[in-house]
C-alpha cells in the first residue's frame, strides 16, 4: 500500500499550485502581521509597570516575532533572487 494514500495534501492538481506572485503576497502579508504584532507587544510591555512577569513574557513574544520576521525576510529575498 502506498504510504501517501492517506496524505490528502498530495492530491494537488496543477491548477491548485501557487504562483510565485501569490507566494510573495502571502509572505509579505505575513511579514506585515509579524511586524505589527511585534510592535504591539513591545509597546504594551513598555507601558506595563504593574506586572513584571507579564512584561517579560510580552518581550519574549516580541523576540519570537522578530525571529519569524527575519525568517520571512530571508524567504522573500530568496524568492526575489529566484532561489526557491
Amino acid at each position: 500500500m502506498d504510504s501517501h494514500q492517506f496524505d490528502y495534501d498530495r492530491q494537488e492538481k496543477p491548477e491548485d499550485s501557487m504562483s510565485g506572485k501569490q507566494l510573495m503576497d502571502i509572505l509579505e502579508h505575513s511579514l506585515e502581521m509579524e511586524n505589527e504584532m511585534m510592535r504591539t507587544y513591545l509597546i504594551t510591555a513598555e507601558r506595563l509597570h504593574a506586572d513584571e512577569e507579564l512584561k517579560e513574557r510580552l518581550q519574549n513574544f516580541a523576540e519570537g516575532n522578530a525571529k519569524r520576521t527575519r525568517q520571512l525576510l530571508n524567504e522573500i529575498e530568496k524568492l526575489d533572487k529566484g532561489e526557491s
